[in-house]
């Protein structure tokens, strides 16, 4: 322990300490009297320096206001069973010590034993799931950030280490994208509604092509304004195309969840919005070689074909010559379809001359019998055959035929048509024969009449 006498010190303090003296001198005392000590709490801040230590911050798992610094030394860490991460409720042992430096109090961590998640991880778990119900993590919802932006909107504080990472990067690779800055908290109860905001600013302002929303690093607690809801659903909402670059890479939160491109850190974000512009201007001079070489291929090609075409009309009548052999192969064709067509008609109209005299004398003959079959019912229906017969045909006076004797009475004049000639008659008496059952008719007349 080292003590510095110093005259001019206080009397009444005696001899006074050194900064570092006292600080071991706790130290000691803290070893002393505690040694080895188990801890339960929530880790916050965790990361993994370069040379495999480990340092990270416990809160107080019931929520009080206490907050403990943490140190586990490589060989420690690699003994670990499980990824260490924030939000975790972990049991550790170690020893007390200061961490003369900064005067800290802090643990020496041997051995760590996870307990489960801490309130803070839950609740962000609880978050992530009902958020991403709704779909606003959905990928089909997610727009391309332009490639060739004009101006790239920057929502982050301006005091912020992220600011100038930014601004470097897209100074080093597209010095001509102008920058917008949308100031704002980001971190902190007033953060949120500060990110809400700025967000609602540059989408009604509508003046850049696209959003860098960015800060740097830190504990779940330092990066929980990106976890709040209303963020998440401005970022959801953003009008204007969206990259989120909050925190390390390890960091991942809700508002990069919901962003239309999640980047890592916040020069990762500046790079993934901005072409390089010497690499874009390479191209652009690969183009236009490439351009320049395809005109001179089109121009050879267009005048070796202007070449060929010159030949061709300097000797006309060997460009015609095949032309004309073609249209005489093409008349001869034609007349021998001519001469062949003319001769199959002459051969079906001489078919057809064989063939009328045979057809007209059969449809003669077949008119002739039709006609002496016609002739032969117009003599069995004509009435003189029937009269030649015996029968006679009886009218009156009128000429009306006489068909039955209910018609008839004693002295009535009738006229009787014979087959060679007629006779006038007078009826002297009528008889009607009475039907028989059987059909014939009875022997015995009837008279009729009176």
């Amino acid at each position: 322990m080292s003590l510095i006498s110093d005259e001019r010190a206080d009397p009444a303090a005696g001899r006074a300490w050194s900064v570092a003296g006292l600080l071991m001198a706790v130290s000691d005392a803290v070893q002393a009297r505690l040694g080895s000590v188990s801890v339960q709490g929530e880790i916050s801040g965790f990361s993994r320096a370069a040379s495999g230590h480990c340092y990270f911050s416990l809160k107080d798992a019931d929520g009080q206001a206490a907050l403990l610094r943490c140190a586990m030394f490589r060989r420690a860490a690699a003994m670990l069973p499980f990824a260490a991460a924030d939000g975790q409720k972990v049991l550790v042992r170690g020893r007390l010590s200061v961490y003369e430096a900064r005067g800290e109090l802090q643990l020496v961590v041997e051995a760590m034993q996870r307990l489960g998640e801490g309130s803070l991880y839950e609740l962000f778990v609880r978050l992530r799931a009902r958020l991403q119900d709704l779909g606003l993590f959905d990928a089909q919802r997610k727009r391309p950030i332009p490639r060739y932006p004009k101006a790239v909107g920057v929502i982050t504080s301006p005091d912020a280490a992220a600011w100038h990472d930014v601004m470097t990067a897209i100074a080093r690779r597209a010095p001509h994208v102008r920058v917008v800055l949308y100031p704002t908290l980001v971190q902190g109860p007033q953060a949120p509604a500060s990110v809400v905001a700025a967000l609602a600013l540059a989408g009604g302002r509508a003046e850049v092509d696209s959003l860098i929303l960015c800060r740097g690093g830190g504990s779940l607690e330092d990066l929980w304004a990106f976890n709040d809801e209303q963020v998440v659903r401005a970022v959801a909402a953003s009008p204007i195309p969206l990259v989120c670059g909050v925190g390390h890479e390890t960091d991942v939160s809700l508002a990069d969840l919901a962003a239309d491109l999640r980047a890592p850190t916040p020069t990762a974000a500046a790079e993934l919005c901005t072409p390089v512009r010497t690499d874009e201007l390479q191209r652009l001079e690969q183009f236009e070689r490439r351009s320049r070489h395809a005109a001179s291929r089109r121009l050879d090609q267009h005048a070796q074909h202007l070449d060929r075409l010159a030949v061709r009309l300097g000797r006309p009548a060997r460009a015609l010559a095949p032309q004309s052999q073609r249209l005489a192969n093409w008349a001869t064709r034609l007349q021998a379809c001519v001469d062949r067509a003319c001769q199959l008609r002459r051969m079906h109209v001489d078919a057809l001359g064989q063939r009328l005299p045979t057809s007209a004398q059969r449809a003669i003959d077949r008119r002739q019998q039709s006609l002496l079959a016609i002739e032969g019912r117009m003599q069995a229906l004509d009435p003189q055959s029937v009269l030649a017969r015996g029968y006679a045909w009886l009218t009156d006076n009128d000429g009306r035929a006489v068909t039955s004797v209910q018609k008839l009475a004693p002295g009535v004049r009738l006229v009787a048509r014979l087959h060679d000639g007629q006779a006038d008659l007078a009826v002297e008496r009528v008889h009607a024969h009475t039907p028989i059952p059987d059909g014939g008719w009875p022997t015995t007349p009837h008279p009729a009449g009176k």
